[in-house]
């Protein structure tokens, strides 16, 4: 019973096939952080881990910004105030407007697990304000394993993907390829992307040069097209000491982005990354790990399939921002036992640049964008666990030290930041147990925040932005009963010099540092009804605060903090080999939001999803589903003008879901 209570709470989570349904996923929920497990391509919708990490947590929304390529936000924050990383490399997009998130760099094919850790408690990454998303990718197994799969879709969806692996107790390696592509979807109403931006903007409203409606010769051109390789190998040198090395390479090509005023000509990226691991090296060390990792991301983004690129200036025509990105960084962590606890040491270094610059057909270089910043960190960390009876003690600390300089005419900048945090558990019983935690997180300013410049040459960045300070409180409790389990959550977050975006005054420097206040409660359970049939649902709250208006605003509503989500999946398990599931999706109106700085109202929605899988012949499986079942119009994310959305002169761009999409998936394994 107890596997099957698991199992649905996985499902509870996976709230469309839309944007995964992974088959067997399992969800291990600690105090305060859920790890998704085997997370694979056998019924994928599509590439993007954003829409699937959106449906498996209740904590996480998504920003649809494309087909693909979509972002996150956790508990109200997105952006650097989550970390993402990859196999414990920091990636970072290069598109100032999101366009490339870090998430869109990994696909679902190559994803075997998420850790999902809610608030400022990991002192082992660089400014973890509010929260990280720590991405595994899929790992070689011994012997001969294999699958190939394909999938298609509503909107001319289709997929294919390989995955080789194989070896023995002494070297392992994978392979892993995947292709797809996908036409434009149709939302609720039937309107395309493209036809969604022409009836956001109004051409009466605009002369021809303003014009960010598709020309005709593109408005019905794909979506995306996107491409995926990465190889890895383990090599286990003796029975204590592991070496291991991946290479992942993702091409993405014509992304259109319906809600901005340019697509990306291609997005690609190159994640490298080496790790060594000895155990039991003596009394000062049982675990010691060296980590390096490099990672680069070209990422042009262009108003060349907008009419207004027929009827700018001559100078103009083909205007494009090219940007570029790479980090480098090594870490060493050293676990050991000392005074009957448990204590990691590490030391962390980083250095991100960032690089970017206008140009034009006529033009190849009209300004920069970015002005060749270098963001270097260095850090030292350290932990320690403490297991007393039925209370459990976890403290953390971490030293930051970052330095920030541009290559422009604008100020470099210094920071030092302290981090620390302490988790108490308490098991009153088999069954119930109690958490507490309060910490302490920093992160700096980026480049764009600090440095942006706009392509007429105004300053949109603010060179002299503190750190933001995230002192959260988390408490709550879990509870199993016979026939299920119960987990309530509440958090107090108290955001010193928040980073925010500001519409009014003027057009320069647009980012500035306030203080606010973010709290809420999340809710999971799971109720076994018999040996088939399991409900599971969920429920997340939050409200987001401003301490004052900024000058000259009246609205202290905070920004991004999504409304009220009820999530409910009764799932059926006819045997081993066969399920079925039906799920129902409740979000409330967006009704508190920040006027002041671009956010609009957004209506509530109710989605029905279906889905179901089955095993032939041993090597075969089937999936189908349907997603948004009713065919509903609807939207998921804000208009906060930190981003650059579309408008017709009143109101920005609301970028619909897609409608009713189904799909199947067939896959061979051996």
């Amino acid at each position: 019973m107890k596997k099957k209570i698991v199992l649905s709470i996985a499902a509870a989570f996976v709230i469309s096939a839309q944007a995964e349904d992974l088959g067997t996923i399992e969800i291990k929920e600690e105090v305060n952080t859920k790890v998704v497990n085997n997370i694979s391509t056998q019924e994928v919708k599509n590439a993007d881990l954003a829409e699937a990490l959106a449906k498996k947590s209740a904590s996480i929304s998504l920003i649809r910004r494309s087909g693909i390529a979509n972002d996150i936000v956790l508990r109200g924050q997105k952006r650097d105030n989550i970390k993402v990383t990859i196999d414990d490399g920091m990636v970072c997009g290069a598109c100032p407007n999101r366009m490339d998130p870090p998430t869109s760099h990994v696909i679902t094919t190559m994803v075997d697990s998420v850790e999902i850790k809610e608030g400022p408690f990991d002192v082992t990454e660089f400014g973890t304000l509010s929260g990280g998303v720590k991405i595994k990718t899929v790992q070689p197994q011994e012997g001969l394993h294999g699958e190939i799969g394909t999938t298609i879709g509503s909107y001319g969806y289709k997929k294919g993907i390989i995955s080789v692996s194989g070896g023995n107790d002494k070297i392992k390696a994978l392979f892993t390829y995947s292709k797809e592509e996908s036409d434009q979807y149709e939302d609720g109403d039937g309107n395309t992307m493209a036809e969604q931006t022409a009836l956001a903007q109004d051409p009466t409203k605009y002369n021809t040069g303003t014009d960010n409606r598709y020309l005709d010769a593109y408005k019905d051109m794909k979506a995306y097209e996107k491409r995926s390789i990465m190889a890895k190998a383990i090599a286990n040198i003796s029975d204590t000491q592991d070496l291991e090395i991946s290479a992942t390479q993702n091409r993405s090509d014509d992304i259109l982005y319906p809600s901005s005023g340019m697509d990306a000509l291609y997005d690609d990226s190159n994640l490298y990354n080496v790790k060594y691991t000895a155990r039991e090296l003596g009394s000062f060390s049982k675990k010691l790990e060296v980590k390096a990792y490099r990672t680069d991301v070209d990422h042009p983004m262009s108003i060349d399939y907008r009419i207004k690129n027929n009827f700018v200036p001559a100078a103009m025509k083909g205007l494009t921002n090219h940007l570029t990105t790479d980090v480098t960084g090594a870490k060493i962590i050293n676990t050991f036992d000392a005074l009957s606890r448990e204590f990691t040491i590490g030391l962390d270094s980083s250095k991100r640049n960032w690089d970017g610059k206008y140009y034009s057909n006529m033009n190849p270089s009209i300004r920069k964008s970015i002005n060749d910043t270098d963001t270097k960190n260095n850090a030292i960390f350290i932990k320690c666990k403490n297991q007393l009876d039925k209370l459990t003690l976890e403290l953390g600390a971490r030293y930051d030290s970052t330095k920030i300089d541009t290559n422009g005419a604008e100020q470099d900048n210094k920071y030092t930041d302290f981090s620390g945090n302490i988790m108490a558990t308490y098991n009153s019983d088999e069954n119930t147990k109690y958490f507490i935690g309060l910490g302490q997180a920093s992160r700096v300013p980026d480049a764009r925040e600090l440095y942006f410049v706009a392509s007429n040459g105004t300053s949109v960045g603010t060179e002299d932005l503190k750190a933001t300070t995230n002192r959260e409180l988390d408490f709550g409790t879990e509870h199993y009963y016979k026939d299920g389990k119960i987990k309530a959550k509440f958090f107090y977050s108290d955001l010193k010099d928040y980073i925010y975006y500001r519409d009014t005054g003027a057009a320069t420097n647009k980012f500035e540092n306030i203080d606010a206040k973010i709290y809420g409660l999340e809710f999971s359970g799971s109720y076994y009804i018999n040996e088939q049939f399991t409900l599971d649902g969920g429920y997340t709250y939050k409200i987001g605060k401003k301490d004052k208006a900024i000058a000259g605003q009246t609205d202290t509503d905070l920004a991004d903090i999504t409304p009220a989500k009820l999530t409910l999946a009764l799932n059926y398990d006819y045997n081993n080999h066969t399920n079925a599931m039906i799920e129902f999706i409740n979000v409330s109106s967006w009704n508190k939001y920040d006027s002041d700085n671009g956010e609009q109202h957004i209506s509530g929605y109710n989605i029905v999803n279906l889905k179901a899988q089955t095993t032939v012949a041993k090597n075969f499986e089937i999936t189908v589903g349907i997603d948004n079942l009713f065919d509903k119009t609807y939207a998921v994310s804000n208009t906060y003008r930190d981003l650059t959305l579309l408008s017709d002169g009143t109101e920005v761009m609301l970028l619909n879901e897609p409608g009713r999409y189904i799909y199947t998936s067939l896959k061979y394994k051996f």
